[in-house]
């Protein structure tokens, strides 16, 4: 069968191989593993293919095993390079450049946040880090419920102008 031939196969037969990598727990990625199914067969140069429509879903049943092997060894490596010390042995600390980043991170949110005055400050942490509800806070600081809404608004806003930055 010739690439053109297997090509109009697949192009026959997509929206199956779609939900059989769905079925096979593929999730979100199945359509990325239909497109690099194609990407592979369009380069691919093959012989005789005897059935196509089981060579397609052969392929691409192998695709999607790769991907998951691929993630969890990422997974692994990563976690194993966070799980080792200066010493070479397991700790329970994390690496020394996640803790420097982290408290860079941490001082630029404090910041913002009181480069936005104290009243917004105090609305956000009361809030969002506090877990205290929007009136309880009003209450707490004699100003109105819109008031508060209003400040948690302009502090999430410029928190995700900061994420935004660190990105």
């Amino acid at each position: 069968m010739s690439s053109n031939g297997l090509e109009s196969v697949y192009l026959a037969n997509r929206d199956k191989i779609v939900r059989f990598l769905v079925a096979r727990g593929a999730g979100d990625a199945a359509e990325d593993l239909t497109n690099d199914l194609w990407v592979k067969i369009s380069t691919l140069s093959p012989g005789p293919i005897a059935n196509p429509v089981s060579y397609l879903f052969r392929a691409a049943d192998t695709l999607m095993i790769d991907r998951y092997r691929s993630r969890r060894q990422a997974e692994r490596r990563e976690q194993d390079w966070y799980d080792l010390g200066s010493d070479g042995e397991a700790s329970t600390q994390p690496a020394g450049e996640r803790v420097i980043g982290a408290r860079q991170e941490v001082a630029k949110v404090a910041a913002v946040l009181a480069r936005l005055g104290t009243r917004r400050e105090t609305v956000f942490r009361r809030a969002r880090i506090d877990g205290v509800s929007q009136r309880q806070i009003a209450s707490e600081l004699g100003v109105s419920l819109s008031t508060v809404e209003a400040d948690l608004r302009i502090a999430t806003r410029a928190l995700i102008e900061l994420k935004d930055e660190l990105r």
